[in-house]
């Protein structure tokens, strides 16, 4: 009787930090104790989470979509491994596997998560409104897009609106698109007690995360005394926004941590996350959040209505008056806030662990391996 070899996985990545890295590690942590499978992980070290899958990792780096030699050496390395499936994971790391469509004279399986659309993507034409179209540059973005969703075996979207958008913005073809729910070890349930003071935001400071508003809406005087906010983040808006706190007399309610990489303990620290972008998917800190047991405030833009459900508090993008209302609702009652605190940390542990992850991700794999 013949063993059957195991089945090899390579997840690619381009980037060290991010929710697509953050994704890459846990799912490869756990399709890799699945018997029968072995995995690597390709890219740059992990910004959180490497010691997880060191013994996982191999170092390739591509530092550009333009990085020629560099997406070549990369495909040379994953090659080298002789992988059944090659999954890559952010958007670079789907330009460098569309090339490996053969290997050995017969198809390689490679799959695509497409985690994104670019910044200046707005939620009117995401949702298929002909304005405000995006830029030249990011319409060229898209175009790309689409093409590496033809020519990989699947593309995998962790929201069904971010699929809706593909086959009616980009006319990819349906059945070329597999809806994943994003998976994550979940951290344990936190109580909580009290009245909703402590604020958290966790992002990249962007333009685009709407932080400028959070500041806005926390000088509305309907606010209790003693709301306070902290900002775990850095990006290009961090001087900007740090005097913005300053000029409306902020200092001492908000604190701008920087960028850390222990979220799930400031989660289970605060009192609600809010996230007010004007363009989200399924963005990890808002499963974390929902699990450790934290309403979540959030724009209905993107894949969060999806995410959240019943459980959070969805607000209009790009609307500071209903960012303060719902801050001055949420910080005025306990009642309906322990409601959604119970229905997010449930919602979290149906939807969004990473062991179900895994197995719909194998699931997929295997359909698309030969016999």
């Amino acid at each position: 009787m013949t063993t059957r070899p195991n089945r090899r996985v390579a997840y690619l990545l381009t980037q060290s930090q991010g929710g697509p890295v953050d994704v890459t590690v846990e799912l490869a942590r756990a399709v890799a104790q699945r018997p029968g499978w072995e995995v690597k992980v390709f890219g740059p070290r992990p910004a959180r989470g490497a010691e997880r899958i060191a013994h996982l990792h191999e170092e390739v780096l591509v530092g550009g979509k333009f990085a020629a030699a560099a997406i070549v050496r990369a495909r040379r390395r994953i090659r080298a491994w002789t992988p059944d499936v090659v999954h890559a994971q952010d958007r670079r790391s789907g330009l460098v596997g569309v090339g490996m469509a053969r290997r050995g004279g017969r198809p390689a399986v490679v799959v695509h998560t497409y985690h994104g659309v670019p910044d200046d993507v707005g939620q009117d034409w995401f949702s298929g409104e002909d304005r405000p179209e995006p830029s030249r540059y990011t319409r060229a973005v898209l175009t790309g897009d689409a093409l590496v969703a033809r020519a990989t075996s699947r593309t995998v979207v962790p929201s069904p609106s971010m699929g809706r958008f593909l086959v009616d913005r980009l006319h990819v073809p349906r059945e070329r698109i597999t809806h994943i729910d994003n998976g994550l070890a979940l951290p344990p349930r936190t109580p909580r007690t009290g009245l909703v003071r402590n604020l958290l935001f966790v992002g990249l400071l962007v333009r685009r995360k709407g932080v400028h508003l959070l500041l806005d809406a926390l000088t509305d005087p309907a606010l209790p005394p003693g709301v306070e906010l902290t900002i775990a983040g850095s990006g290009p808006e961090e001087a900007a926004l740090k005097a913005q706190a300053a000029r409306a007399g902020l200092q001492g309610r908000v604190r701008f941590l920087g960028f850390r990489t222990d979220v799930p303990e400031l989660l289970a620290r605060c009192d609600a996350l809010v996230l007010p972008s004007s363009m989200e998917q399924q963005p990890l800190v808002v499963i974390e959040a929902m699990a450790t047991g934290r309403v979540v405030v959030a724009t209905d833009v993107g894949g969060l209505r999806d995410t959240v459900g019943e459980a959070g508090v969805l607000i209009p993008p790009d609307d500071v008056s209903a960012l303060r209302r719902a801050l001055v609702d949420l910080t005025s009652s306990t009642v309906d806030t322990a409601v959604r605190e119970d229905e997010a940390a449930a919602r979290a542990r149906r939807a969004f662990g990473v062991q179900g992850c895994a197995d719909q991700h194998l699931a997929l794999y295997t359909s698309l391996l030969p016999a």
